[in-house]
């Protein structure tokens, strides 16, 4: 995140170990103006429960707030001191009643402390942007914030509603309180027992979401189906999708292919690292070319098994210009062809064309084209997916009837995985990410 400097306040990775009032003093005087910023970053710092106590009247006065990055602030701190803290910091930001994007990263909100952040994001109806990466929840704290989302669509309504009431007396209008647009929940292990709640939660929230990146969360093939089926096949306005590094499988994959219609402005489809398969690829590749995606940008499918097949239904939905006309950028690395196969030399050959009559000298590198493909697998003579025929077909009902009823044993996985410790990481990406969002806020 980050904004115009004379309206940003930043203690951005100085590693300050800030534990009482007159810490404050020293490195948040600032802060004392009230309505004197529009970006606070106090990310890459380690916050004690009486510094935030203290802060909190400091934030709660700053309504001109559009912005704050909060990821990585409670390094070193036992488990006990967060829920406190955290409270101080989010009950403060409730009062910025143009607080839209908040990144809150890297700091843990497993079970023992989400609830400030469930409370927060139950109630603060301005937010727009979210942005939890590697906050070690698991499914139980997943679902509980996921919960806490579609809350905060009921008050959202509610808010608007009154608004409209008043308009005629008022300058304030609906659009005063926008729609939740992107989230970002990644490494998470937010797995197969969150999905039913993240799904109602994009379902509440379908007219406005915009942006969804959910990497690397272990979830597997029954939730990642329920995920596109009873959720995200609503968000109609969808312009990302990034589920990388979980779990598709040829059921997930029938039910993406079934759900990326409904998403006329889609740019850019992540599923890389997700065990599409030879079959469940060629599903997709096949919705994409009927002509319903005509703003995909962007594909990134690497390491999925996908076969020459699936290389060539590609090839065959990207020469229909009517289906991919503005795609220019498709990752493939990873999957099982051959560098030489006819179709790839096809597809390499549409996107320099593409390149040479929309590209800009300023483009990056890998803003066109196939990715380099120096790690693809030898394809085997035998299919790795099942047999031919009706026994494929006896595979897809199998999975769909083991889905109808997961829910038990997920729960199940889910109250084991609790136990888990999840360390936590950085994401380089996330904080580029984070960013970009700051900018668009502001």
């Amino acid at each position: 995140m980050s904004s115009p400097s004379g309206s940003t306040f930043s203690l951005r990775n100085k590693g300050l170990k800030l534990d009482t009032s007159s810490d404050l003093d020293t490195h948040c005087s600032r802060l004392k103006t009230p309505n004197s910023i529009t970006h606070l970053d106090l990310s890459g710092n380690t916050l004690g429960a009486p510094f935030c106590a203290s802060l909190a009247p400091l934030l709660s006065s700053q309504t001109t707030l559009l912005s704050a990055d909060l990821h990585d602030i409670f390094t070193s701190r036992l488990l006990e001191e967060i829920p406190p803290a955290l409270s101080s910091l989010l009950t403060a930001l409730l009062q910025c009643p143009k607080l839209s994007t908040i990144d809150l990263s890297d700091n843990a909100f497993g079970l023992n402390t989400k609830d400030p952040l469930v409370d927060f994001l139950s109630k603060h109806t301005p937010l727009q942007h979210l942005i939890l990466n590697n906050n070690g929840m698991g499914p139980i704290a997943g679902a509980a914030i996921a919960q806490a989302l579609t809350q905060l669509s009921t008050r959202k309504a509610e808010s608007r509603k009154a608004r409209d009431a008043s308009s005629s007396s008022s300058s304030s209008s609906s659009s005063e309180i926008p729609g939740l647009e992107s989230i970002v929940c990644g490494r998470n292990r937010l797995e197969n027992g969150s999905m039913a709640a993240w799904a109602t939660m994009y379902t509440a929230h379908a007219e406005h979401i915009k942006s969804v990146k959910m990497t690397q969360n272990g979830i597997r093939q029954e939730g990642i189906s329920h995920l596109l089926q009873n959720g995200l096949r609503a968000c109609t306005s969808l312009e990302i999708l990034d589920m990388q590094d979980n779990t598709f499988t040829l059921l997930g994959a029938s039910a993406l292919a079934d759900a990326v219609g409904e998403w006329p402005n889609l740019q850019e489809l992540g599923v890389g690292d997700d065990l599409l398969g030879a079959r469940g690829a060629v599903k997709v590749f096949e919705a994409l070319g009927k002509g319903r995606n005509k703003k995909t940008e962007v594909l990134r499918l690497q390491y999925n098994d996908i076969d020459a097949k699936g290389v060539k239904a590609l090839v065959q939905a990207v020469k229909d210009k009517d289906s991919l006309p503005v795609l220019r950028r498709v990752e493939l690395n990873g999957n099982k062809f051959s560098e030489d196969d006819a179709s790839i030399e096809a597809l390499a050959e549409i996107l320099s064309e593409r390149k040479d009559e929309h590209g800009k000298d300023d483009d990056p590198e890998d803003h066109w084209g196939i990715d380099e493909l120096d790690e693809l697998e030898e394809e085997s003579d035998e299919e790795d997916e099942g047999e031919e025929g009706e026994e494929k077909d006896e595979d897809v009902e199998k999975e769909e009837e083991e889905q109808v009823d997961y829910g038990e044993k997920v729960l199940k996985e889910a109250d084991e995985a609790e136990t888990e410790k999840v360390p936590l990481e950085k994401d380089p990406e996330v904080d580029e990410l984070a960013e970009k969002l700051g900018k668009t806020a502001l």
